[in-house]
C-alpha cells in the first residue's frame, strides 16, 4: 500500500512530510522484496500501488543506498526483458549463537537471511576452568562464524544469542539457568556488546524455538500455540495472538519447574546452584535423564534418551511399556499448561519429542483426550536444523532490517 498523500499523518502521528512518505515507501518496497525475492519495477509498483516513475525513483534511490541490485532479467515476454532487483545480501550481517550444556553453536547470516558461515566451539558446563570466559568463548563461536563467511566482527549489525533460563528485563540477570556457570552475571550483556561491538539480545532458547515454529514450520498457521520442549531441560513458550508471553520476570513457560504427582518438588528457587536439572518437578518426569532412567527400569540399556527412545519404538512389550509410561507423564504436564492457556495448538519438541515421533504423540494425544479440558491439536515440530539457531536468526535479521531499512 502507497504511503497517505502529502498533508496526512503517519500512523504513529508524525507528520507526513515528503521525507517521511519516501521512507516508508522505501520500507514497504524493501519489506516486499524481502518476502518475495526478485520483481521488477511494475510488479513492485502494482504491490506498493506506487507509479511507475516514483517506483522507479524509489529502486534508484535504494541502490544508491546499497540496500536493492540488479539481477538479471524477465525473459519469455513480449516486448523489452524488464529488469530484476532484489534485496542487497550485501546490505548487513548478523549472528546467531545457541548454548546448550556442551558448547555454544554460532551462525552469520546476510539481511535475505541466508546463512553465510556456522561455528561450533565446545566448551562444556562441567570444565570449572571456563568459567569467567564467557565473553570470549561467545566471541570465539561468532569469529570462526565470520571466518567461515569471509567476514569479521566490523561487518555485523546484531546479535541474538538463545540461552536456556530468562534474562530478568528489571536486573539484566539469567534466572532458571543454573547450569551455565558464567552467564549469570549482571554485567554479562554489556560484555558482550564490548566484545562484538553489535546491539546483544539474550533470549530463552526455547522461545526462539516456537518463533522458528512460528515463521518456519509446523505452527505458521497458528496465532494461539504453546510449544513444550523436552531435552535436557524441560521449558515452554507460549504465543498468543502472535506473540509471546514472557511474563514479569521473563521466567513464562519454566514449566520443568511446575509440581506434578509423582515428581520431587524444586526447592531452593530458580537460582539455586544446587539444583542444576531443575532440582523436581516437571524436568524430572519427562527429561532426557528421566527417559534413560525409565527406559533402564523396564530391560532397556541406553546412554541417551534419542537411543532409549529409538530402542523402545522397536521392542514390543517394555518398549512399548516406556513410551505409554512417558506419554502419561507428558500429557499431565501439558494437561496444566492446555488448563491456563488454552492454546489451538501444542507443538512437542526437543530430543525427546523428536526421537519418540509420531508413535508418541499419538499416545500423548490419547492421554490427553481423556482429560476433561479443551483438546487442542498436538503436533511434533518439523523444523529441519536446530530450531534454537534458526530462531535467533529469524529474530537477529527482523532486528537488522528494522535498522538497516530505515532511510529515514
Amino acid at each position: 500500500m502507497a504511503a497517505p498523500p502529502p498533508g496526512n499523518s503517519t500512523p504513529n502521528g508524525t507528520p507526513g512530510t515528503p521525507r517521511v512518505l519516501r521512507a516508508m515507501n522505501d520500507r514497504a518496497a524493501l519489506d516486499l522484496l524481502a518476502a518475495h525475492g526478485p520483481l521488477t519495477r511494475t510488479r513492485l509498483g502494482e504491490l506498493t500501488g506506487l507509479s511507475k516513475p516514483t517506483a522507479s525513483q524509489l529502486l534508484t534511490r535504494l541502490e544508491s543506498a546499497g540496500l536493492v541490485r540488479p539481477t538479471g532479467n524477465v525473459t519469455g515476454r513480449p516486448g523489452p526483458n524488464a529488469q530484476l532487483y532484489e534485496i542487497n545480501p550485501a546490505a548487513a550481517h548478523v549472528a546467531a549463537l545457541a548454548v546448550d550444556q556442551e558448547g555454544i553453536s554460532a551462525a552469520v547470516a546476510d539481511i535475505t537471511g541466508q546463512v553465510v558461515g556456522e561455528h561450533r566451539v565446545t566448551a562444556p558446563t562441567t570444565d570449572e576452568s571456563l568459567t569467567g570466559r564467557t565473553a570470549e568463548l561467545v566471541a570465539e563461536a561468532v569469529d570462526g562464524a565470520l571466518a567461515a563467511a569471509g567476514l569479521d566482527r566490523t561487518d555485523l549489525h546484531g546479535t541474538v544469542i538463545g540461552t536456556p533460563g530468562a534474562l530478568d528485563p528489571r536486573t539484566g540477570t539469567l534466572r532458571y539457568a543454573p547450569h551455565l556457570p558464567g552467564w549469570q552475571s549482571r554485567a554479562l550483556r554489556d560484555e558482550l556488546a564490548e566484545v562484538l561491538h553489535t546491539p546483544i539480545v539474550i533470549e530463552n532458547d526455547v522461545n526462539l524455538a516456537a518463533v522458528a515454529e512460528q515463521h518456519h514450520g509446523t505452527a505458521q498457521d497458528f496465532d494461539d500455540f504453546a510449544l513444550v520442549w523436552a531435552d535436557e531441560g524441560v521449558g515452554a513458550a507460549i504465543v498468543l495472538g502472535g506473540t509471546l508471553l514472557r511474563g514479569a520476570t521473563g521466567g513464562a513457560g519454566e514449566i520443568g519447574y511446575m509440581p506434578l504427582p509423582g515428581a520431587p518438588l524444586a526447592r531452593g528457587g530458580p537460582d539455586a546452584a544446587a539444583a542444576p536439572d531443575g532440582g523436581g518437578g516437571f524436568q524430572k518426569l519427562v527429561g532426557c535423564p528421566a527417559v534413560v532412567e525409565l527406559a533402564r527400569e523396564h530391560g532397556i540399556e541406553a546412554p541417551t534418551a534419542a537411543k532409549a527412545l529409538t530402542a523402545a519404538l522397536r521392542t514390543p512389550g517394555a518398549g512399548d511399556a516406556v513410551l505409554t509410561e512417558l506419554a502419561r507423564r507428558l500429557a499431565t504436564g501439558l494437561a496444566s499448561v492446555v488448563a491456563v492457556v488454552d492454546p489451538e495448538l501444542v507443538v512437542l519438541s526437543g530430543e525427546v519429542a523428536q526421537a519418540g515421533g509420531e508413535r508418541l504423540r499419538e499416545l500423548v494425544e490419547t492421554e490427553l483426550t481423556g482429560l476433561a479440558l479443551p483438546r487442542p491439536e498436538l503436533r511434533i515440530s518439523d523444523i529441519e536444523g536446530d530450531p534454537i539457531l534458526i530462531g535467533a536468526l529469524r529474530q537477529a535479521v527482523a532486528d537488522a532490517r528494522n535498522t538497516v531499512f530505515d532511510t529515514a
